[in-house]
């Protein structure tokens, strides 16, 4: 196999373990706070585990991306304890696999299967249509569902390269979307996952799209990035006008889940990598502390990052993660966040 190419387009290993290896070039930021940014150093939640959870009866919240993965995880922590949970994802089949799995586990689990396709934002509308018209709170939302790097670049249904539609444009639409039915609720959450990839990533307004120079790492990065900004710039609009929604982000450090299957790909040099050292790595569990964590515990403050806060990021015990300087840039969130509006033709509020 062409070790180029096996990566994608000729992008090399390199390109893909820097983002998930380096966490240079960061500030020491934690998050944005009543619109400002906020320092801190030390961890704010040391020995958190999911066993911490308050009791969640009566709470309705929903994760994107749940039949895998950290998404299954949060859902099946959520259940156990005791909330109602909706797993919105593509598979159906996968679906229902996951609530059996939850079910063995959690025999009394309030959980359901919601079909949802992010990178088709007719779907993304059907599926915040049902639930709006369901009448019910919603308490929280997790925004976890992601693709990364596949090495060919692929457009949605919409035309939009397909890590930011999946990754980002489907969560802002969603979240937009299901505003009626989380302002019902007396504490409403959105959580929003990041990545330590976000410490290389930037935004390029000129070529959102990757239209003129794909690579699949660097489009990665920027999905996420967005992400991030997202969650930042959602706090400052539900503070200023009063929505009353705390937005939380998370990242999980670097966690063994089929990202990387669904991604590079198992014969990638990357996937190589990743197989020799995923002993050091988190599992998918550990990995879906830090959302747990921002979905459910008293002391998560909207607009604060989390995720693990040992070596670079990658691992250890859950705190206040970094947040790179670009994430922090208020008039580049403002104005992603008109892009995103004019591209999804969702407007909140």
């Amino acid at each position: 196999m062409d070790k180029k190419n096996a990566v994608g387009r000729g992008h090399s290993r390199r390109d893909a373990l820097k983002l998930f290896g380096v966490v240079g070039g960061s500030l020491a930021l934690h998050g944005v706070l009543g619109g400002m940014p906020t320092f801190a150093w030390a961890s704010t939640t040391p020995g958190w585990q999911a066993s911490d959870m308050p009791a969640l009866t009566g709470k309705r919240m929903l994760v994107t991306g749940g039949t895998s993965g950290m998404g299954f995880e949060d859902a099946l922590a959520l259940s156990g304890a005791g909330a109602q949970v909706i797993i919105a994802a593509r598979n159906a089949q996968r679906g229902a696999e996951s609530i059996e799995r939850i079910r063995a586990q959690v025999p009394d689990a309030r959980v359901r299967f919601e079909q949802l396709d992010l990178a088709d934002l007719a779907s993304v509308r059907s599926l915040a249509q049902r639930l709006n018209a369901e009448g019910e709170v919603l308490d929280v939302l997790i925004n976890n569902a992601a693709i990364m790097a596949p090495p060919q670049r692929g457009v949605s249904r919409d035309g939009f390269e397909m890590q930011l539609a999946t990754n980002f444009l489907g969560h802002f639409a969603l979240t937009g979307l299901l505003l009626p039915s989380l302002r019902k609720s007396p504490d409403p959450r959105v959580v929003t996952l990041a990545s330590i990839a976000v410490n290389r990533g930037r935004i390029n307004f000129d070529d959102l799209q990757s239209e003129n120079n794909y690579n699949p790492y660097a489009a990665y990065a920027q999905s996420k990035l967005a992400c991030l900004m997202m969650a930042f710039e959602l706090q400052r609009r539900s503070l200023a006008n009063g929505w009353g929604v705390r937005s939380v982000a998370a990242h999980p450090g670097v966690a063994v889940t089929e990202l990387v299957e669904r991604g590079p790909g198992l014969e990638s040099e990357f996937a190589q990598q990743w197989a020799k050292d995923r002993d050091v790595y988190h599992s998918a569990a550990q990995g879906a502390l830090s959302s747990l964590f921002a979905a459910t515990a008293a002391e998560a403050e909207g607009g604060r990052y989390y995720g693990p806060t040992g070596e670079e990021e990658k691992r250890g015990p859950l705190g206040l993660a970094k947040v790179p300087e670009a994430a922090a840039d208020a008039d580049d969130a403002a104005r992603l966040w008109s892009v995103a509006e004019r591209l999804t033709g969702v407007r909140y509020g």
